[in-house]
């Protein structure tokens, strides 16, 4: 005979069936939030490996090679010993001859609460200092000519093609706003490496970066073409949608294209971005007196600060990485001879607008999770080149770090007593690689893409967390 379940019964014995009923319930919120991102395409949030220190990243990237010894690793043995001989040996490679040590023809002061000393070249970056680590035992290998060595500090590899680390960290990372690109590259140089320093490689195109300027045009005329939306949006809309039915007609044909996707995906990125880059990109929306503050609208600075300024627009409305290029040929800082007026000169242009950088992103509560980097390609010799240049000089050279998770405040590695070689804690290409992605909350060994029957990543076998740097 059967009796009915209790209630008590019943629902001990189908507590499964609610788990299960549960379980089916978060599946599909996971099956439709996978595939919700693969309609909002590749270049959506995404989930890091860890908690980010910073959750964007500026690159102030000076294109010639800014010397060490003349900007943030003072060395009084050059004073001692200027115009004698080297007394110990030379790199084995170098670019060209160089002949007696050449002391620096600026004088070094010590700023802020740390006392960190910078040349005379850079007094407002120099007024910045706590909120700065000076990194001088960066080691670029062997790169000698600015072409690999460009494309060492921005894709991990002077002599193959690989993605740039502004791609690898889109492809890690996606990017907060999809009106607007997630990598932008602000004037370029268009030599040596080229776009390969913005581009994407063998990674899906979608993560290569926007270029906007190149180094030979002045930046003030720099805009972006065909971003007003037309006088007929709907018609726009609508032959936007015929071409998306046909490119992914053709899709269907010719299998899995990347390059295709990408395309596709640029035509929607191209018409959302009329609505809101224009905005974005009209600097003159700033105050006044923020403009003043980068040294808009006066010589020497007007065109840098155009640039930082917009990027820290970019970085504000969600962009996850962008480039500010200070590029060859407009300007450059490879002073193989007249080295006093190029470096004053290239100083005096980016001192300020920097500096604003740093404090506009204080204010404005962004830098603690904002990676400021300021990079250049090498350093250059402690001897000189002719009677008054420097020759480039890959194997000790300075970077510096500050804002989204950086040791303010603090210097790292040493160099010997006339800037040759890194003497203690060597940073290579591959660890400045690692730690950057890493405070971007990023595993540079678990970032990888598989490329012709292996897993790349930005670092190859290399690279480990430089931790001393970080706060």
């Amino acid at each position: 005979m059967n009796f009915p379940l209790s209630r008590r019964e019943w629902l001990g014995r189908s507590a499964c069936g609610f788990g299960q009923v549960a379980l089916m319930g978060l599946m599909a919120s996971e099956v439709k939030a996978d595939r919700d991102e693969d309609a909002a395409g590749p270049l959506v949030p995404k989930q890091s490996h860890f908690a980010p220190r910073a959750k964007r990243a500026v690159f102030l990237f000076m294109h010639g090679g800014v010397s060490h010894v003349d900007s943030f690793d003072p060395k009084p043995k050059l004073v001692e010993l200027n115009g004698q001989p080297l007394p110990i040996t030379k790199p084995k490679f170098e670019f060209a001859p160089t002949g007696n040590l050449l002391a620096s023809p600026w004088k070094f002061q010590k700023y802020g609460q740390s006392g960190i000393e910078v040349s005379d070249l850079f007094p407002q970056i120099g007024s910045c200092v706590d909120d700065i680590c000076v990194i001088r035992s960066m080691n670029g290998g062997e790169q000698v000519s600015h072409g690999p060595a460009l494309l060492n500090i921005n894709t991990g590899s002077g002599v193959f093609a690989r993605p740039s680390l502004g791609a690898w960290t889109l492809y890690g990372l996606g990017t907060e706003n999809q009106n607007l690109p997630g990598f932008l590259s602000l004037s370029p140089s268009l030599y040596h490496g080229g776009t390969q320093n913005y581009g994407s490689a063998f990674l899906p195109a979608s993560f290569q970066g926007t270029r906007i300027g190149d180094g030979s045009t002045d930046f003030k005329t720099t805009k972006l073409s065909n971003l007003e939306p037309g006088d007929a949006p709907t018609l726009q809309r609508l032959q936007l949608d015929l071409l998306s039915k046909r490119n992914r007609q053709h899709l269907s044909r010719v299998g899995d294209d990347p390059r295709l996707e990408a395309r596709i995906a640029s035509f929607e990125m191209s018409y959302r971005m009329q609505a809101e880059a224009p905005s974005i990109m009209d600097i003159g929306r700033e105050s006044v007196a923020t403009q003043s503050l980068y040294g808009v609208g006066v010589e020497p600075t007007d065109e840098y600060a155009r640039q930082c300024l917009l990027a820290r627009r970019c970085l504000e409305a969600g962009v996850r990485f962008v480039q500010v290029n200070f590029s060859y040929p407009r300007n450059y800082w490879d002073a193989h001879g007249d080295l006093r007026n190029n470096h004053t000169t290239n100083a005096k242009k980016v001192d300020q607008p920097i500096a604003a950088l740093i404090s506009d992103l204080k204010l404005r509560g962004m830098l603690d999770d904002t990676l400021v980097i300021f990079g250049t390609e090498f350093g250059r010799t402690p001897a000189a080149q002719g009677t008054d240049g420097r020759d480039h000089h890959p194997h000790a050279f300075s970077v510096w770090m500050a804002g989204g998770g950086i040791r303010g405040g603090t210097t790292y590695g040493q160099t010997d007593e006339f800037g040759y070689y890194v003497h203690e804690n060597k940073v290579t290409m591959p660890d400045f690689h690692a730690t950057i992605l890493h405070l971007l909350g990023l595993d540079h060994q678990r970032l990888t893409y598989r490329h012709a029957g292996r897993d790349y990543r930005l670092t190859d076998v290399h690279g480990q967390v430089v931790t001393g740097i970080l706060g």
